[in-house]
């Protein structure tokens, strides 16, 4: 069976009144059109395997890319085509992950508890270069660095002060600069200054999903599109515990099983549904534009976010001919041809320049979150499981997949600072969000009041 890349749609008719979609819109993700055809995949599904992978995206694959190469018969179970997920729908940007700064984590955990929390996330981006190094992966990996923005003046003074202590207390590399400064790292005057993380990096998030998948086949391992796993039974043969998978396509039965959902998590597993948050994230990308404007509005090639507590995230397209813009647009769940005009919209506000650029693409990903904002990743009732990567995949669920595969080897080396932490839920909740519209109101009528003050 062959599996596409593209999951193209046509836009609706007053879209395109609006003059802002190309002829050639699609909504699908940008990074679909730059990345190679998947290639053709197993149909055939076994009766027994040594690890079932429930999810191909990165966490999934580096999972089964560890379990196959040591020596594990591991079959990889996709509810859609390979590629549907955040995996090859998110930025493309590469952070140091770990959301909780030391100081919170310090309250929770202690202060060696949260060095080593926040190590991870530097471990993972250091990680993720040297994987694709190793794996001759391709995909315009490049350490071009963050300009953070801060949307008030008060927000500048806050992240300016925080860079400091990063890179005193820390080690993480930081610098602030100042508004009258601002043009020569981010071509806008929306902003109050920023700080410039220079170890921050992107890729394309198609190409590298694609190249992850190569080589995960390669090492041996059977993935298999279109079929959705609808239960998890935990049964012992001969004394020995296994799981009875029921798919779409028959039973299957393995000893191990990797649940790597983020946030796509659904009722198959209700215990970690009730622990993630799926968010909706929107993402666009212009037409091709004169390289004189991207040299303009990103004058050092830096991936930008701001301060903003609805936040947005946008760079330039490894190419350089395109300017690509994510964020949140609604308070609800929307589809790409409503929040394609409305990104649009922030993007010129922040570059006027913009303002009769059309838009190629607009898509959308669902990201996983976590109600302490941080990454989680343990075994429950037997099940391995990493997830909750807070908008910051790229590398961390990368590298928790990878070292989730080495504990499933029963290699000491995939041990981690968030292994088995206290996974929180809410009471009431059972893994749909019904909060979210309102804290999302809530969030952007606060950012707007901040605007106007300032």
């Amino acid at each position: 069976m062959s599996t596409s890349n593209s999951n193209t749609k046509k836009a609706p008719a007053m879209f395109h009144s609006s003059n802002l979609c190309t002829p050639d819109y699609k909504e699908n993700a940008y990074w679909h059109d730059t990345s190679p055809p998947y290639p053709e995949l197993s149909t055939s599904l076994p009766e027994h395997v040594d690890v079932a992978v429930i999810g191909s995206g990165y966490t999934g694959l580096h999972t089964a890319l560890q379990t196959a190469r040591g020596g594990r018969s591991t079959l990889v179970l996709e509810a859609n085509n390979v590629g549907h997920g955040c995996s090859t729908r998110n930025g493309g940007q590469i952070s140091t992950s770990i959301k909780p700064s030391i100081e919170q984590l310090t309250k929770k955990f202690g202060t060696d508890k949260a060095k080593a929390i926040r190590n991870e996330g530097k471990a993972a981006l250091e990680w993720i270069e040297a994987f694709l190094s190793s794996e001759s992966i391709e995909c315009n990996f490049e350490r071009n660095g963050r300009y953070h923005a801060a949307h008030t003046p008060a927000q500048f003074e806050a992240i300016a002060k925080q860079a400091d202590v990063l890179t005193k207390t820390e080690g993480i590399e930081a610098f602030a600069v100042a508004k009258q400064d601002q043009r020569s790292e981010l071509g806008s005057n929306a902003y109050h200054g920023g700080v410039v993380f220079p170890r921050h990096a992107s890729l394309n998030a198609g190409k590298y999903h694609h190249g992850l998948l190569l080589n995960t086949l390669t090492a041996g391992a059977t993935v298999l599109a279109e079929c959705h796993v609808t239960a998890i039974d935990r049964t012992a043969e001969s004394g020995d515990v296994q799981f009875k998978l029921t798919t779409a396509q028959g039973d299957v039965t393995a000893r191990d099983v990797m649940i790597a959902t983020n946030g796509y998590t659904s009722e198959l597993t209700p215990w970690l549904q009730r622990r993630i948050i799926p968010i909706g994230s929107y993402v666009i990308a212009t037409e091709q534009l004169d390289v004189k404007i991207i040299d303009e509005l990103f004058p050092t090639k830096r991936i930008a976010s701001d301060t903003c507590r609805v936040v947005y995230y946008y760079r330039a397209s490894p190419d350089r001919t395109r300017v690509l813009f994510g964020g949140r647009v609604s308070a609800n769940e929307t589809n790409p041809a409503i929040s394609g005009p409305r990104l649009h919209k922030q993007m010129c506000r922040i570059f006027p320049e913009l303002q009769n650029t059309g838009i190629s693409h607009s898509w959308a990903g669902t990201v996983g979150y976590t109600f302490d904002t941080l990454a989680h990743t343990g075994v429950h009732e037997g099940q391995h499981y990493a997830m909750g990567f807070c908008g910051s995949g790229v590398s961390m669920a990368s590298y928790l997949g990878m070292r989730a595969g080495q504990k499933i080897l029963n290699n000491p080396a995939g041990n981690t600072a968030l292994d088995n932490l206290p996974f929180p839920s809410r009471p009431l909740y059972s893994g749909k969000p019904w909060f979210l519209p309102s804290v999302v109101s809530y969030y952007r009528w606060r950012d707007k009041l901040e605007y106007s003050r300032n």
